[in-house]
């Protein structure tokens, strides 16, 4: 845990008592503030107040005391309206912030030249973040990881000087950082999502150009060029007068990282010298990891790292669970879990990283459905559909790609696994990769792709990818 003292002695509101709201909660009383925590969930509630914590409605209390409100990120700060909690803290002039905030004022206080890594981007921030903390681990580093990705950041062990902490964010953690300062800042893309809370995607681009713009003086920001969002935030950055290192994985670049037949290719003017080859590294598949793998080996070497280390580090690098994540094999049969593809956009980036695919879909279904996906469907030799979405994806599929309503992930396994054993070609691949919510059948995409593994690890003859 990190203690937060940057608020020893004061009053302060923490709102939203999930994991990172109960972690707030933690920080601050172990630094010494006195903590009131509110949430409209009266179960969070009582979670909180068996934690041992003050807790109270907190529309019924006097906001002059509190010297900050920390917001979890959960709860709107501006979009579709700020939440009542944001407005009684605006109206008494209380400060509203994150606990990725908290984090900041607290390296700054005890550990400003402790290396920093923040990455953000609307995709590819979850296995961006994975690879950059293994390639540190790998080269020696002390790693703690966290944020967006899992363990609450202030639950992380403290920064010191040498200790790198590499933490993914949302925009909406961005949003409550106003003085976010990574030592090492990776903007990876922009696209449209989440506009329900930033209203527009020029809003959320803004906000997601703030990790970027708070990259520390002798710092470096890694940025993706390949969309026009991130173009113009690398050009308006640079000349702000950041240090800007672009990755492309769509166009040359006369400075910048460029990915070139599977090479990580570094180009300086006309020089060009290779950083890496991922040509044959399962989990970093497809034109969408080849960027991840780009911007990590940017930030990487931007700290320290040398190529050698990083070549090896790259090739040992397991990969994110249920994201592409390759759990078994059989004789010709590669069995890949891409759960946490639970929209179609997700999904494209894994039906564009194979060919021959014998494809598991369903769940709870998302606005769309997988008409988008069309481009993908000669790659697809069968469907496997289960749960609420399987007769809306039956209806797109038809006369397009061959297809079975499974329901369950139970049905869909084996004869999924039947049917490519006897497909006669060179590497056909079972995929899991839903492009929809599990929620119909599983508590979250977790569940559902640890039920998927050991359904293949069940199959005889399969053997686990170590």
């Amino acid at each position: 845990m990190i203690p937060v003292t940057s608020f020893s002695g004061k009053t302060v509101a923490v709102f939203g008592l999930g994991g990172s709201g109960l972690a707030s909660c933690r920080a601050l009383k172990a630094g010494g503030a006195e903590v009131i925590a509110g949430d409209d969930d009266t179960d969070n509630l009582a979670k909180a107040a068996r934690a041992g914590f003050i807790t109270a409605d907190l529309r019924n209390v006097s906001w002059t005391n509190f010297a900050a409100l920390v917001l979890a990120p959960g709860v709107p700060l501006t979009h579709p309206s700020p939440h009542w909690s944001v407005l009684a803290a605006r109206q008494a002039g209380v400060e509203v912030i994150g606990d990725i905030e908290l984090f900041c004022r607290e390296r700054k206080r005890h550990a400003p030249d402790a290396p920093f890594v923040a990455i953000t981007g609307t995709n590819g921030k979850s296995t961006t973040t994975a690879l950059v903390a293994h390639l540190m681990r790998e080269a020696g580093h002390d790693v703690q990881m966290g944020g967006n990705i899992g363990t609450a950041i202030l639950s992380l062990e403290a920064p010191r000087r040498g200790r790198v902490h590499v933490i993914e964010m949302s925009s909406y953690q961005i949003d409550l950082a106003p003085s976010l300062d990574p030592t090492v800042g990776i903007l990876l893309n922009v696209s449209p999502d989440h506009l329900d809370r930033h209203g527009t995607i020029e809003h959320y681009a803004e906000v997601k150009e703030r990790l970027i713009a708070g990259v520390q003086p002798q710092g470096t920001a890694v940025v993706g060029v390949d969309d026009r969002w991130c173009a113009a935030i690398a050009d308006r950055q640079e000349r702000a007068g950041r240090n800007v290192v672009r990755v492309s994985v769509r166009q040359p670049l006369a400075y910048g990282v460029n990915v070139e037949q599977e090479r990580i290719v570094l180009a300086s003017g006309g020089a060009r010298s290779e950083i890496a080859d991922i040509g044959g590294i399962g989990s970093l598949r497809g034109r969408h990891n080849a960027q991840n793998a780009a911007c990590a080996s940017a930030a990487a070497l931007a700290l320290g790292v040398s190529r050698e280390i990083l070549q090896q580090d790259l090739r040992s690098f397991p990969g994110l669970a249920h994201r592409m994540e390759q759990v078994g094999r059989k004789a010709h049969v590669l069995f890949v879990n891409d759960s946490k593809g639970t929209n179609a956009d997700a999904t494209g980036k894994a039906l564009s990283s194979f060919a021959d695919i014998f494809w598991i879909a369903g769940g709870k279904p998302k606005s769309g459905g997988i008409a988008s996906l069309d481009a993908f469907f000669p790659r697809i030799r069968k469907a496997y559909l289960i749960g609420e979405a399987a007769q809306e994806f039956a209806a797109t599929l038809e006369g397009k790609v061959a297809y079975e309503i499974s329901g369950t992930l139970d049905v869909a396994v084996p004869a999924a696994a039947r049917d490519a054993e006897g497909a006669g070609v060179a590497e056909a691949v079972v995929l899991l990769s839903p492009a929809c919510a599990s929620f119909d059948q599983f508590r979250n995409f977790e569940v559902r792709g640890d039920h998927f593994r050991e359904l293949v690890q069940a199959l005889p003859g399969v053997t686990p990818v170590i």
